[in-house]
């Protein structure tokens, strides 16, 4: 092999290790959309953003929650799956996936942010930038982003704000 071929072939396999972190923006290529506020009993939890297509019920799209309240990442699990149980997710998914979001879920502090974002056949999750997990199942990804985009959501005001298009 001819030593520039070599040096070609070298550079490109000490480089293929980065290539995963080329594009780790889960809102690259999506449009801005609404954002409102989660609280509960008055307390501000989150600032929610979305980054959608044309259809911002639809997979690809982003939701962003910026906390402002210290919260076990148990926790966020736990209170996701109580909210997919209320839209009607069955007990033995929901089990699996409570498994699954308590493994990937972090606890955060008032500044750390989540991304979910939802793609056809999955759901990703970013902490501070981090891809810190996936969800390969399109039932979950429908169900966990229904927490906030579906119809019986338990936070109208805040579905209604993120559908907003502000842009």
């Amino acid at each position: 092999m001819a030593s520039g071929a070599r040096r070609r072939l070298l550079l490109a396999m000490a480089a293929a290790p980065f290539a995963a972190f080329a594009n780790t923006d889960p809102t690259a290529g999506l449009k801005r959309w609404g954002n409102g506020e989660f609280r509960r009993f008055g307390f501000l939890v989150y600032e929610a953003t979305l980054w959608a297509g044309d259809d911002p019920q639809r997979p690809p799209l982003a939701l962003r929650l910026d906390y402002k309240r210290t919260i076990a990442g148990a926790a966020i699990a736990e209170a996701s799956v109580k909210e997919m149980r209320a839209l009607g997710a069955e007990e033995a998914s929901l089990k699996r996936w409570g498994q699954q979001m308590t493994r990937i879920f972090p606890d955060v502090k008032s500044g750390d942010f989540i991304v979910g974002e939802y793609r056809p056949d999955s759901a990703r999750f970013y902490f501070n930038d981090r891809l810190v997990g996936e969800v390969a199942d399109e039932d979950f990804a429908r169900w966990f982003f229904g927490i906030w985009l579906d119809a019986k959501t338990s936070a109208p005001g805040l579905r209604a704000a993120l559908l907003r298009r502000v842009g």
